[in-house]
């Protein structure tokens, strides 16, 4: 089978509007989250506490996911095995950011009086699920490709599992944010059906992340913005120092 030509003319392009879409995520979550519910505290007010929680697994889960995905592709000219830390490093900070995400949902939930149940939901099965799997990704990985490293045709034969699940993981992330941003307006916005402009906000969140998802998608999937290995991955692959 022939293998498909390196063709990066739309590649800067397409990694720009990308990088753009997730931006301005972030950043109509944390308008929605901060204007429209209250702003941001801690355990002080678990009410608004819980505002941390979109904010963050958007970030974390979605937005630094995805860049720790495109990495190898966005870098391309990069050393493999600076690549490989990178993206395992990007993995650590969503990680640490999703858990305290996580940290905020649980305590909005437990210290209100009465306390209201948890993982109850569509959103927090898919979102705990996704979490998981994410874990699960990253610790698979960790020993395949950094430490201790496996084999060199192990490694060949794990690759489209670990890339097939990474992106599973990301794009059940997004449905997972999606579910949350639907759950929480029905609740929150009395009339959502007369479209106020906090409905509109969620509904171009909700929009955007969906676009941006694809992107994240194409970019990763499309075989001309493959990066194509580099001399020094051959040397250092030989020298075992890959």
């Amino acid at each position: 089978m022939e293998v498909p030509q390196q063709d990066l003319r739309y590649f800067t392009t397409t990694f720009g509007v990308t990088e753009v879409l997730g931006a301005l995520v972030v950043i109509l979550v944390n308008v929605w989250a901060g204007h429209y519910h209250g702003g941001f505290a801690w355990r002080s007010n678990p009410d608004v506490e819980f505002n941390w929680h979109p904010v963050l697994m958007t970030l974390g889960m979605i937005f630094i996911y995805a860049n720790s995905i495109l990495i190898y592709r966005a870098f391309r000219n990069n050393r493999k095995r600076r690549l490989k830390l990178a993206h395992m490093l990007l993995h650590v900070v969503a990680f640490v950011v999703v858990v305290i995400g996580l940290v905020a949902v649980f305590d909005s939930h437990n210290l209100k009086h009465p306390p209201i149940p948890n993982l109850y939901s569509l959103h927090s099965w898919i979102g705990i699920i996704s979490l998981v799997l994410f874990a699960c990704q990253w610790l698979a990985g960790f020993v395949t490709f950094f430490f201790p490293g496996l084999q060199a045709p192990l490694r060949a034969t794990y690759m489209p599992v670990h890339i097939f699940f990474g992106l599973a993981c990301f794009i059940m992330a997004v449905v997972a944010a999606l579910l949350g941003l639907t759950e929480k307006t029905l609740w929150s916005v009395k009339n959502y059906s007369d479209l106020p402009a906090e409905g509109v906000i969620v509904n171009f969140i909700g929009l955007l992340l969906v676009i941006f998802a694809g992107c994240v998608v194409f970019l990763v999937t499309e075989p001309r913005f493959k990066r194509q290995p580099l001399p020094e991955d051959e040397m250092l692959l030989t020298s075992g120092l890959e």
